[in-house]
């Protein structure tokens, strides 16, 4: 890519990339031809923007290391933030550093946020069944299989037509989390309410083709070659929003899958419905199918698999929530 330059105040030129909004357009090119998703490319850019603002709006390429430290070290003693967060803000910064200004990072050596280790929320069979009976029409469609499935919600809303093989009874999450592919088991009693929902999204797909609008939004790699694939009924949204929004890459306006914002707004009014005194979010379904596989006997491997777990140790989580309810470690008290 040639370098763009523009006229500074004394006559000279420099390039447009060195300045602020010039990193920012070359953060988002870079992880665009590298098929980031929009998320990451949202969160990096916007710990980039902390991470100058922090340091005075000073160029990052005058900084290095030691600014990287004081950054999270701060983050960490006054900020507040967990651990998770903090490697997040690292992540985007080596990232800005080795992708976009070329620059290795030697190491970081700051002090590191103290690591949370916090029990998932989960419900049990009873309340699952009161929950998902609270939840109507596509919502409620949606939130099954997300227990169904174990299902993550992006994971979820990204489906698109040909991954889901009523008939064969399986699902493929495409670009998991880790950017892994994995076949789930479809639920038998979801079957006609998943031909049901194909069905409607089969009908904002015909009006789309007839208005003449711009297809789904498709991998980066796969646009390029295919253009005129995402006008395909096979590519189109499981779970298409109703009305067509603009893509805030490209500027064109097309239809997105539906907003995680719905299932969340209706998880809350179901969880008031029914009285449940549990914060519950959607991520909350996931968390309640892989204690109740274990429940079941399923083995924690297989269950690893199912969630798309890239280590077991991640998913060893749900035996200690199996041994709290089964009751399986007592108390003292229960013997006086």
């Amino acid at each position: 890519m040639q370098n763009e330059t523009e006229q500074t105040s004394g006559g000279g030129e420099k390039e447009r990339g060195s300045q602020p909004g010039g990193i920012e357009r070359r953060m988002r090119e870079t992880m665009r031809l590298r098929q980031m998703s929009y998320q990451t490319e949202e969160t990096y850019v916007g710990w980039y923007k902390r991470y100058v603002k922090y340091h005075g709006m000073r160029h990052p390429g005058e900084l290095g290391e030691r600014e990287v430290e004081q950054f999270l070290i701060y983050l960490a003693a006054e900020g507040g933030v967990a651990r998770a967060t903090q490697n997040q803000a690292l992540n985007a910064l080596v990232f800005l550093y080795k992708r976009v200004l070329e620059q290795e990072l030697g190491g970081v050596d700051a002090l590191r946020a103290p690591e949370r280790k916090r029990m998932p929320v989960v419900l049990t069979v009873e309340e699952v069944k009161r929950l998902l009976a609270a939840i109507p029409e596509r919502e409620g469609v949606l939130a099954r299989l997300l227990y169904g499935c174990g299902l993550r919600v992006a994971e979820a809303l990204a489906l698109r037509v040909k991954d889901v093989d009523v008939m064969g009874g399986t699902l493929t999450v495409r670009g998991g989390k880790g950017d892994k592919d994995r076949i789930i088991g479809l639920p038998r009693s979801l079957s006609g309410e998943l031909e049901r929902q194909l069905a409607y999204a089969r009908s904002l797909w015909e009006e789309d083709r007839a208005a003449g609008r711009a297809g789904v939004l498709m991998p980066g790699a796969y646009e390029r070659k295919h253009p005129k694939a995402g006008d395909a009924w096979e590519w189109f949204w499981v779970w298409p929003g109703r009305e067509e929004s603009t893509d805030p890459r490209t500027g064109a306006v097309r239809r997105h899958h539906l907003h995680e914002v719905r299932i969340s707004r209706a998880l809350t009014r179901a969880v008031g419905l029914v009285r449940l005194e549990k914060k519950v979010t959607a991520h909350t379904l996931r968390h309640s199918y892989a204690t109740h596989l274990l429940l079941k006997g399923v083995d924690l491997r297989s269950i690893q698999e199912l969630l798309g777990h890239s280590s077991v140790q991640t998913t060893e989580i749900y035996t200690h929530v199996v041994k709290a309810m089964q009751g399986k470690v007592g108390s003292p008290l229960d013997d006086l």
